[in-house]
């Protein structure tokens, strides 16, 4: 591949680090905001949800704006606003005391409000990266530039919580909190200068003789987008789901709480690999064969966690993790198959949408079945519902092999 290719999978791979590791540092500073700014444990929640939530409902409309703007200037501006968003949490306790001053509850609106800003700002990153990344590699091989793309978020998400962690023990979450802003900042300078060049949606809109007025969402086949969607919504929802109700059914084999996070460790290093690993799997087997491999293995493992001692589950978490990670990789660069070239960024946002709000959404759905079925039930359904994803592979096979307009 060119020198340009592989600059922009560089710059793509730089702010998915960084703004993964933005979202993850925010479990670093949770308990310690509950602590400084008295929260309820409710507000803490709310807190969480609202990044994430920020973060879900601006993926689409920054695919449009993509079309407009471009890919490079979006991408710099929501990276620079996203640390910006961290640079001003320092500050939240001294503003805290000023709205506390006329009775409202200061630490926590002004944790929202900045946490809003960052998230929503962060809602650029996944649309315009893997668009960037599918136009840099049209020819190429698109599945594993998008896997290592992939990774890199994982990389971000692993470096950015255990650095965090150490400079908050050192120096506080307020200068731990700036210096990750000024990280950000950096970061989308390097980015803007990385990306001079690269080949982006207006360019191919202007290529396409913008002036003749096509509009919609550049969907080659809409049933096959519908199945890949679907996937992508079951296999996020799996995904959280995994991992949220994973140390309760450790703990109640008999393993300490500490040995429980450590196991979520080996999940998280275990999907590192499987995001880098699963994109050059893909490129051998095809996108079906693999899809179907890591959701069937996805399944086997969820059923050996209920079922199996506590020794055999620690022996397949990392697998598992390769599985449970592994086919977002094979997914995204599959987005690109079934999209016009310049409406590549509206259909990646609209893609991100969906899957992201089906992974914050499963964690609530699969608590209230908890409450009635226990964790074990739950995790049971968890994996049953994830073989649903291999009859839609079928539907999707027959789109990405010929692909119609709609």
């Amino acid at each position: 591949m060119t020198t340009r290719a592989r600059r922009t999978l560089a710059s793509a791979g730089l702010a998915h680090f960084l703004h993964d590791g933005f979202a993850d540092i925010i479990y670093v500073f949770l308990p310690l905001w509950q602590r400084d700014l008295a929260l309820s444990l409710t507000q803490v929640g709310i807190i969480r949800t609202a990044y994430t939530g920020a973060m879900s409902l601006l993926q689409t409309p920054a695919g449009f704006l993509a079309e407009r703007w471009g890919e490079r200037r979006l991408l710099v501006a929501g990276t620079a606003v996203t640390a910006g968003g961290f640079l001003l949490l320092g500050w939240a306790d001294t503003l805290a005391y000023e709205i506390s001053a006329i009775g409202l509850p200061g630490g926590f609106l002004a944790l929202l409000v900045f946490l809003v800003l960052a998230g929503a700002a962060s809602g650029v990153q996944h649309p315009l990266s893997s668009s960037l990344v599918s136009q840099a590699y049209e020819t190429g091989a698109r599945r594993a530039a998008l896997g290592t793309y992939n990774f890199s978020g994982d990389v971000g998400k692993v470096t950015a919580a255990a650095g965090i962690a150490a400079l908050t023990a050192a120096i506080g979450w307020r200068d731990a909190a700036t210096t990750a802003g000024v990280l950000g900042l950096v970061g989308a300078a390097v980015i803007a200068v990385a990306l001079k060049g690269a080949v982006e949606v207006t360019t191919v809109l202007r290529e396409r003789a913008e002036g003749h007025g096509r509009s919609g969402w550049g969907i080659r086949d809409l049933r096959g987008f519908q199945a890949l969607s679907a996937v992508g919504m079951i296999d996020n929802a799996t995904r959280t789901g995994v991992l949220t109700f994973l140390p309760f059914a450790l703990i109640a084999h008999g393993v300490s709480p500490a040995a429980a996070g450590g196991a979520l460790a080996i999940v998280f290093a275990g999907g590192a690999v499987g995001k880098f690993v699963c994109g050059f799997l893909a490129e051998r087997l095809g996108l079906i064969r693999t899809v179907v491999l890591t959701e069937a293995a996805t399944a086997l493992g969820i059923l050996t966690i209920v079922l199996a001692p506590a020794s055999v589950v620690f022996a397949i978490l990392f697998p598992l993790g390769i599985a449970l990670n592994g086919t977002s990789s094979v997914l995204y660069a599959t987005v690109a198959d079934l999209v016009e070239p310049d409406r590549r960024s509206r259909a990646y946002g609209l893609y991100y949408t969906l899957t992201i709000g089906a992974s914050a959404i499963a964690p609530t759905v699969y608590g209230i079945v908890g409450d009635f079925v226990g964790v074990p039930g739950t995790l049971t359904i968890v994996g049953l519902v994830v073989l649903t994803t291999i009859p839609l592979c079928l539907v999707l096979r027959s789109a990405v092999a010929a692909p119609a307009r709609v």
